[in-house]
């Protein structure tokens, strides 16, 4: 994950930013726009005005179809497992890649829980400093540890940073996988073998027959950028192979969701466009 891949972290935040003007935001994140750098502060700003909002979700939507939604959902869907597992006694959060995430900042039931974010050191360092910036600096429950997911050996980087791995933990790994390589992803799989018992991880991944170019999903614009021109996204999964994929780590798929489920959870019930973009998928699984 290069500086290119570090910017695809601004996008989906502004999008969570601009949200919360709509009547009834799908995530609700006060700290979306406080930590995002000036010019993702500037655009989400102007989102206050409909027009503008409309026109960013078109510009989404042309490059990749249902992109917009994608993104919010997915986000409502890993924090409404998030606070399931804390009620069942989650007891330390890990974020892998976690970029601009505000989950640990404005969750309220993890206050009080240890939480890792763990991100490339660009990300760690532009974290810091916004949340200096927002608020008054890192809480003292989280940790922002930087990891080169392709180099670093995260089992070490995690212990040395008081990481617990006899607690039960909620493992988020969003928006992540698809830019990394297959070792690299398995690497990271290798570390969440040895997860305590009764821990839970919400991944999610792109679809493999999307990066093979077999199925666009209206979304040719992305794919000649990100898979063709820049080589950003490499990995990807096949969605009846995910359970022996996880399998292999010691992991059990709960449920996997995406398109349709985020439609019928989500967007129609708020009174929305039900168009979700299915090259995207989230996976729950536990130890």
């Amino acid at each position: 994950m290069g500086a290119q891949a570090t910017q695809t972290a601004i996008g989906p935040m502004i999008i969570v930013a601009a949200d919360q003007y709509e009547a009834s935001p799908l995530v609700r994140d006060d700290w979306a726009r406080r930590v995002l750098p000036w010019g993702g502060r500037i655009v989400a700003e102007s989102a206050r005005w409909a027009p503008v909002r409309r026109m960013l979700m078109s510009a989404t939507d042309k490059r990749f179809r249902g992109g917009w939604s994608s993104f919010l959902c997915r986000k409502r869907y890993i924090d409404d497992q998030l606070v399931a597992a804390l009620a069942d006694g989650i007891e330390a959060v890990v974020i892998l890649g976690a970029g601009y995430d505000t989950r640990a900042y404005r969750i309220p039931e993890l206050a009080h829980i240890p939480v890792y974010e763990v991100d490339l050191p660009t990300n760690v360092s532009r974290k810091t400093a916004a949340l200096r910036r927002a608020a008054a600096g890192v809480p003292a429950n989280v940790t922002l540890l930087p990891v080169n997911f392709e180099t670093d050996d995260l089992t070490a980087a995690l212990g040395a940073a008081g990481f617990d791995g006899d607690r039960p933990t909620f493992f988020i790994w969003e928006a992540v996988t698809q830019y990394l390589s297959e070792s690299a992803v398995r690497a990271t799989m290798e570390h969440l073998a040895g997860a305590a018992p009764g821990s839970r991880l919400v991944f999610t991944y792109v679809r493999k027959d999307y990066l093979d170019g077999r199925e666009m999903y209206g979304a040719e614009p992305a794919y000649r950028d990100l898979v063709v021109k820049r080589g950003l996204w490499t990995f990807g999964l096949n969605p009846d192979d995910v359970a022996a994929f996880l399998d292999e780590y010691g992991w059990h798929e709960i449920e996997q969701v995406g398109s349709l489920e985020y439609g019928s959870r989500y967007l129609v019930p708020a009174g929305r466009n039900p168009t979700v973009s299915p090259i995207e998928r989230a996976v729950l699984a536990q130890r």
